[in-house]
């Protein structure tokens, strides 16, 4: 079966390149010829069963990641399911297993079952986890993800003896911060061979283009830290990629490329334009950015703040940061907040980048606002749940759906004020 970009390729409109072009209100020919450039990849394995197309990518809407996954010290799948159904509630648009805790097989195909949007995964945990790491053992990893039906993996094809060498020549604050990242780069100096991944790039290709996986090019150099943002080894990483994306797409295969990090405000735009510099403009994913490094607790306030720039500036895929990000595993509360921040910022970037659709929202809740709509604004929500329970505790009548005001202002309501003087009195004028 051919991959979606092989189809584009062709010019054959697949079910799922007509299901994403309806869901986004664009023309499928349009779509398919995005599709064909590189600028926008359909993450969708055809053995992920119920899995609902999703479109990545320049002019579509800015989508929403959310990582969940088991650890040594969590091992069990069942919060791990709790999380999922959390970020499938909040809106997330796709989702990856980290797991490196418990039967990780057992895990993912209990979340792959349980979920309908794109699943991601980093073969090189298991790999890790089962102690396959040689050549071998992380194709065979690959293989068997892609064979459970997997639709994009992270693979950190970037971490060679060439950025390695400039991270040795340009020390960093805090080194290699990307787990996937400074695993490879471990193997590779204690073995003192070429990454597996980079090296054998023509057997990763094989595998993600008889399964169409999407690969997910890795940021093992992505910084830790502001201060190490833009430094030589994440911009000789991109580079690699880069020159890894053209082989990819020559191969018939989507990738998406992976960015920061954590980045000073300042360099967001200029990081963002970088990227689609050197990759392409193959579809970008980031993690956040954070352009802070002083809120542990709320860094997922920190990450829209950067998501809301960097979509704005041309990122596509915003990966979500929860407020236990650099504290401890997260829990099902955590990865709503997380999904929620980063919707937030999502729609903020797709509203500059006047997306169809994306204003019309708003028009709508500031219309429901000045009619003291109360229902009309709750479903209008972005988080409805909670709207609705901060309302009804504050209003003096939660019953009442129209014409009353909330205990804020109270009879001072400009809304209502505004609204009566402004209404036309018989034999008068202004």
């Amino acid at each position: 079966m051919p991959t979606q970009r092989q189809s584009a390729l062709k010019g054959v409109l697949t079910p799922q390149m007509r299901a994403v072009a309806k869901d986004e209100h664009i023309s499928p020919l349009e779509l398919l010829k995005a599709i064909a450039k590189g600028t926008i990849a359909i993450p969708f394995n055809p053995l992920h069963k119920n899995c609902r197309p999703t479109g990545i990518g320049r002019g579509l809407r800015t989508k929403v990641n959310a990582n969940i996954g088991t650890s040594v010290d969590y091992p069990g799948p069942k919060e791990e399911l709790k999380k999922l159904r959390a970020a499938l509630g909040a809106g997330a648009d796709a989702l990856m297993d980290l797991s490196t805790g418990g039967d990780l097989k057992a895990i993912r195909k209990a979340i792959m079952r349980a979920c309908p949007v794109p699943v991601g995964t980093v073969p090189i945990y298991q790999a890790v986890v089962e102690k396959k790491m040689t050549a071998a053992g992380l194709f065979s990893v690959v293989e068997a993800q892609a064979k459970e039906g997997v639709d994009f993996m992270t693979v950190h094809c970037g971490v060679t003896r060439a950025s390695v060498a400039e991270l040795k020549k340009h020390p960093r604050l805090m080194d290699v911060v990307s787990r996937g990242g400074a695993l490879m780069m471990k193997w590779m100096l204690d073995n003192d061979e070429e990454n597996p991944f980079y090296e054998g790039y023509n057997r990763l290709l094989e595998i993600a283009a008889q399964y169409d996986v999407t690969l997910s090019l890795g940021d093992g150099m992505r910084p830790g830290s502001i201060v190490d943002a833009g430094d030589a080894a994440q911009v000789k990483e991109l580079k690699i990629l880069g020159e890894l994306t053209k082989r990819a797409w020559r191969a018939g295969v989507q990738v998406i490329i992976e960015g920061p990090g954590h980045v000073p405000f300042a360099q967001i735009v200029k990081q963002m334009k970088l990227q689609k510099k050197y990759c392409y403009s193959a579809p970008f994913y980031v993690l956040g950015p954070l352009p802070t490094d002083v809120a542990p607790g709320y860094d997922h306030i920190t990450a829209a703040i950067g998501g809301a720039l960097a979509a704005a500036s041309g990122a596509d895929f915003l990966c979500y940061v929860t407020p236990a990000e650099h504290l401890g595993l997260p829990e099902p509360a955590d990865v709503k907040d997380g999904v929620i921040a980063s919707r937030i910022a999502a729609h903020c970037a797709d509203i500059a980048k006047g997306l169809p659709g994306a204003l019309a929202w708003d028009r709508g809740m500031s219309k429901a606002r000045k009619e003291l709509n109360w229902g009309k604004q709750i479903r209008l929500a972005i988080d409805p749940v909670k709207a609705k329970q901060i309302h009804d505790k504050r209003t003096r009548d939660p019953r009442l759906a129209t014409g009353d005001t909330c205990t804020m202002c109270g009879e001072f309501c400009a809304m209502k004020v505004s609204s009566e003087a402004l209404r036309p009195k018989p034999g008068r004028s202004i």
